[in-house]
């Protein structure tokens, strides 16, 4: 007898899989989605050491060099997405974006290995790479329509992020090793090959089903038709004006997080990074059990639960305090639960706001969205960092903690928490 499987051993081995993944679209879509999530994880390490080590960056130098990757989400989210829902190909925009950024990466370290790397091209190369990333996310949404059921939108997203929250583990520490061992340009040309892989499974996804392009007067009619949309749904509306109130305070807590724990609680850097690691398990746990929570809760009950989980374990860093055992504890249980948190929210409100917007409006309400989700993260750290000058680092958290819970007051009142399942897409807010 030879040492074939069985049909029925076949079969329990497939049960492991999930439905999503047995299928080779998905599945290759998200192989694409996981290799670029774990190249770009490399680059939020080795770039900033490549202009420290390399061209002798100081602070404002490196506040730069964010700001560089950062700043086109606010100048063209509206303008791209308003462009792409004017073609039929979406994919093909996604495949050249992965294939600009491998190549803006690639010239980087063959930059520095002919000693001609300067910092003016480390900017050149965070604006642009972060220009075709907005590209990318607001060409992204309309792909995954095309290759997921409705009802499958809410476990299409927990592995998804699920790779996210994966890639936020693993990811540093792999840079760290590559910069460590190879230097922080060879990890780079590391990041590059991820974007070529990334196209290359996009490439073999196959035909999908084609979308149809905007048949607005233009691309300024196609910005206001977004904004209008973003205004007119209530589900839509009150989403982004929640999640966008508890971006805004959680970045104020973010801009003053590591110098709190460093310099007023004491934490060395690497009991610094094991709490910040205890963030990436939780959500790796939000990815696993939000598709479970959402059948026995429904989608409207999971989305309160998240708006509350993800700010509320914060109020623990202010509340730290006496021995260092104790102070790890509860930050380990803060960073743990809004890990938890913030990951059972990206799939709820990913899956939700995804189902209610109309097809052929994807990628321009995508940009509109953008645009304030990723607009108010700079002003929200900046306010941050400005109060804890003026009123002191632990009562700027507190404010930040608590002001963070605000989200939830745009949801409650609304429709969202009597929903069991996706909605149908708001046609009415559209027209």
């Amino acid at each position: 007898m030879t040492g074939t499987l069985t049909p029925p051993a076949v079969e329990r081995r497939r049960r492991w899989v999930p439905e999503l993944l047995r299928q080779a679209p998905f599945r290759r879509y998200w192989s694409a989605q996981t290799v670029s999530l774990f190249g770009d994880q490399i680059s939020v390490l080795a770039l900033p050491l490549l202009a420290v080590l390399g061209t002798g960056a100081g602070p404002a130098e490196m506040g730069y060099l964010t700001a560089a990757a950062l700043i086109p989400n606010l100048l063209f989210s509206l303008l791209l997405g308003a462009w792409i829902d004017r073609y039929p190909e979406k994919r093909r925009v996604m495949i050249l974006a992965d294939l600009g950024r491998a190549v803006l990466l690639a010239a980087v370290p063959v930059a520095y290995l002919f000693g001609v790397l300067s910092l003016g091209q480390l900017y050149v190369v965070a604006f642009l790479t972060g220009t075709l990333a907005v590209l990318f996310e607001v060409a992204h949404s309309t792909l995954f329509v095309s290759l997921v059921p409705r009802k499958n939108y809410v476990d299409a997203n927990a592995l998804t992020n699920g790779s996210r929250a994966m890639s936020y583990v693993a990811g540093p520490s792999a840079g760290g090793i590559l910069v460590q061992t190879l230097t922080a340009p060879v990890a780079l040309l590391v990041d590059a090959v991820t974007y070529l892989v990334s196209a290359l499974f996009l490439a073999r996804i196959g035909p999908t089903r084609p979308t149809e392009p905007s048949s607005d007067g233009g691309v300024v009619l196609g910005i206001r038709q977004g904004l209008r949309f973003v205004v007119r749904s209530p589900i839509l509306r009150s989403l982004l004006l929640g999640t966008t109130t508890l971006n805004l305070f959680n970045y104020m807590f973010t801009a003053l997080f590591v110098l709190y724990a460093s310099t007023e609680l004491g934490l060395s850097p690497g009991m610094l990074g094991l709490v910040i690691g205890a963030g990436s398990v939780g959500a790796l746990l939000g990815a696993a059990v939000t598709g479970r929570l959402v059948r026995r809760l429904g989608i409207g009950r999971t989305v309160l639960v998240s708006f509350v989980l993800f700010p509320a374990p914060l109020v623990l860093v202010p509340l730290a305090g006496g021995p260092t055992p104790a102070v790890l504890a509860a930050l380990f249980v803060a960073e743990f639960l809004c890990g938890l948190g913030v990951m059972m929210l990206d799939i709820t409100v990913g899956s939700l706001q995804t189902a209610v917007i109309p097809e052929m409006l994807l990628a321009r309400v995508t940009g509109a969205k953008r645009t304030v989700n990723y607009g108010i993260r700079p002003i929200g750290a900046a306010l941050g960092g400005n109060l804890g000058a003026v009123l002191g680092v632990r009562p700027t958290l507190w404010i930040a903690t608590v002001g963070a819970l605000a989200g939830l007051l745009w949801v409650l009142p609304t429709a969202i928490p009597k929903l069991r399942h996706l909605p149908e897409p708001d046609h009415a807010a559209a027209a």
